[in-house]
């Protein structure tokens, strides 16, 4: 009789346990499914604010256009070709100043690229890039678009805790000892968080630190390299991926 008592509170215990197991099990499945789902309504919105500001230049840009027609066409009807000649020449002059398309030889990081510096411009931040990527890459174009979206978003989520006149990104890409390698710079505020060696992120805490694990992952599973460091209100990031 108490041999069956023992084996009976023995089959209880397991059950139990197993019970558990498995409702921790759910539990996690749906707190990932949730993160992952917050995260990508934050890339959406981000992508949306990107489109909008994209569309808003290109208004500004045609609405620029109608007025500088208008203008060249009144120095026409008056025979003022000095002064048509003159204003076509501040007219470029004005137009390669303001020509920030970066072109680095492969359209889809052209499209990620162009879009997040139109986004950190529109909010106050002065960036610098220059970037060289081949057209044929043995990493996949959509995991070197989350590397690369993901330090741009990173970048100017630290850039908007500093003081306005002290916001810049700087950016480089290109080839390096037959590496493809990645250079961002930023102006960060205050001390960052880090736990360990490893920095955390900034934003919503819902999904914390979701890009930086996202884009950690990548640069391993090519057998990449990714180093961060910062000092004196200014974060920088270099990754290196096999080409």
């Amino acid at each position: 009789m108490k041999s069956e008592l023992i084996i009976a509170v023995i089959i209880f215990v397991l059950l139990f346990f197993i019970s558990a197991a498995f409702f921790i099990k759910q539990y996690m499945i749906k707190l990932t499914d949730r993160r992952i789902s917050l995260y990508q309504s934050d890339l959406m919105e981000k992508h949306c604010q990107e489109v909008e500001n994209m569309y808003r230049q290109t208004r500004g840009w045609r609405h620029d256009y109608h007025n500088h027609i208008q203008t060249m066409k009144a120095y026409l009807i008056m025979g003022n070709l000095d002064k048509l000649a003159s204003y076509l020449n501040e007219l470029d002059t004005d137009l390669t100043a303001v020509d920030t398309v970066i072109k680095t030889g492969n359209i889809m990081i052209d499209a990620v690229l162009n879009s997040k510096i139109s986004l950190a411009k529109s909010r106050g931040i002065t960036v610098d890039a220059k970037a060289i990527v081949p057209k044929n890459l043995s990493v996949s174009e959509i995991d070197l678009s989350l590397i690369i979206g993901n330090l741009m978003d990173n970048a100017m989520e630290a850039c908007m805790k500093t003081e306005k006149n002290k916001r810049f990104i700087r950016v480089y890409i290109d080839i390096l000892k037959g590496q493809l390698y990645i250079y961002v710079m930023n102006s960060t505020s205050g001390k960052l968080k880090k736990s360990g060696k490893l920095y955390l992120s900034t934003k919503n805490q819902k999904y914390h630190g979701f890009g930086l694990m996202r884009m950690d992952k990548v640069v391993d599973r090519y057998q990449g390299y990714v180093d961060r460091q910062d000092e004196e209100d200014v974060f920088v990031t270099e990754i290196m991926l096999p080409l």
